[in-house]
C-alpha cells in the first residue's frame, strides 16, 4: 500500500455547496435564497421579528424576577458522602469540605458552597464543614457520631 492509494470511504465526505456560480449549478443566480427581499441580503438577523405583527414576548405578560444575590448550592446527599467513603474516596478520620468533596469527585465543581441533604443513609462518624444542612440530614450524622460545622449566621442588622 503506498499514499496514493490512501482514500475515504465512498460517502465519507461531500463537496461543499458552491453558490452563486452560475445558472447550470443548480444554485445561481439568487443562490438558494429565494427572491429580493431583506433576508434575501447578507448581515441580516431579524430574530422575533414577526412581520409588525406584536412579537410574542411583548404579547405576554411578565411575571417575577430574578434574585441577582442568590447562592448556587451544590447538593449532595448523605448517602452519596457514605458510598464515597466506602469506596476510599474519602477519609473519614478528616473532616469533609468542599474541597474534599470534589477532590473525591463526589461535586464536579465548586459553586457557592455545599449543602447537605437526608437521602441515603450515614453509617460512619464524620465531620462536616459545609455551608448548609437540612434538619433530617443533621440528625442522621449525629445519630451516626459525626458533627456538622455550618458558618455563623449574620447578625441581624438594628
Amino acid at each position: 500500500m503506498k499514499l496514493n492509494d490512501l482514500s475515504e470511504n465512498p460517502g465519507a465526505t461531500k463537496a461543499r455547496k458552491r453558490v452563486g456560480r452560475g445558472i447550470g449549478s443548480g444554485s445561481g443566480k439568487t443562490a438558494g435564497r429565494g427572491v429580493k427581499g431583506q433576508k434575501s441580503r447578507s448581515g441580516v438577523a431579524i430574530n422575533g421579528f414577526e412581520g409588525g405583527q406584536m412579537p410574542v414576548y411583548r404579547r405576554l405578560p411578565k411575571r417575577g424576577f430574578t434574585n441577582i444575590f442568590s447562592k448556587n448550592f451544590n447538593t449532595v446527599s448523605v448517602g452519596r458522602v457514605q458510598t464515597a467513603i466506602d469506596a476510599k474516596k474519602l477519609d473519614p478520620k478528616a473532616a469533609v469540605t468542599i474541597e474534599t468533596l470534589k477532590a473525591a469527585g463526589v461535586i464536579r465543581r465548586a459553586k457557592d458552597g455545599v449543602r447537605l441533604l437526608s437521602d441515603g443513609e450515614i453509617t460512619t462518624a464524620v465531620t462536616f464543614e459545609v455551608s448548609g444542612a437540612s434538619k433530617a440530614a443533621i440528625e442522621k450524622i449525629e445519630k451516626a457520631g459525626g458533627t456538622v460545622k455550618l458558618p455563623a449566621a449574620p447578625a441581624a442588622a438594628e
